[in-house]
């Protein structure tokens, strides 16, 4: 687990002093579908390399993950369960809360629930719209959340951006490449977004299911209501 990017997601919901500022640009798409499976997969791997460091998720469970997404128990425990026992058990941040804040002032937001939230979309472009500020404490500011408090520590796979304005446009450019090239970034955060959505709400996928199944069934019985009625009423004029 890389450790060195606990503070993934911190300051998604925090700014400081708690002052949200304003949005700044209009949010990209993160073009994320939960009935990738593999994309939910990378996601999974994601979340737990980069952000379980400090960031919980209480309301889903590992065996739960297994079965919607085919992972084995042999592979949860071996890829996934960094800090956890049971595959019965829910994601816990492996960094403590009272380290988390002395350290964040806080203890970072449980991220279960954070696409329902703030939107995928929101996430996905405040992960990409980080930038180098020398008159931040962190080294960096981001065009979505101004004045956030989280660094940008996914500046190893994207690269280092500056945020250049003129009169007529202003628009961030990577400056020092990463590890990724920007496609494989987006890919990158498409998949974590997509993770987070799915286990804001791990039922939708079965439910959406079933609700397919249901209206076909309906229609079919409609048909057959149609058909019954006609022969029953043929002779009625």
């Amino acid at each position: 687990m890389k450790l060195r990017f606990y503070i993934l997601f911190t300051a998604i919901f925090f700014a400081p002093n708690g002052l949200h500022a304003a949005v700044k640009k209009p949010l990209m798409n993160a073009n994320n579908d939960i009935y990738d499976i593999e994309s939910l997969q990378r996601g999974a791997r994601n979340f737990m390399n980069y952000c379980s460091g400090c960031h919980s998720a209480e309301y889903i469970r590992y065996d739960v993950i297994g079965e919607d997404l085919g992972i084995t128990q042999s592979q949860l425990k071996e890829y996934l369960m960094f800090n956890a026992q049971q595959t019965f058990d829910t994601i816990n941040a492996s960094m403590g809360s009272e380290d988390a804040s002395g350290w964040f002032g806080q203890a970072p937001p449980d991220l279960s629930l954070a696409a329902r939230a703030k939107g995928t979309d929101y996430i996905y472009t405040f992960l990409k719209s980080f930038y180098v500020d020398a008159t931040s404490p962190t080294g960096v500011d981001n065009v979505v959340l101004a004045g956030t408090s989280m660094p940008n520590v996914l500046w190893e796979l994207q690269g280092h951006q500056e945020y250049l304005q003129n009169e007529n446009e202003s628009k961030l450019e990577v400056y020092i490449p990463g590890k990724m090239n920007e496609e494989e970034f987006n890919s990158f955060l498409r998949d974590t977004s997509n993770f987070l959505e799915y286990i804001s709400e791990p039922v939708k996928i079965k439910r959406q299911a079933l609700g397919v199944k249901v209206l076909f069934f309906l229609a079919f019985f409609m048909i057959l209501a149609y058909f019954l009625k006609k022969e029953v009423w043929k002779d009625i004029k």
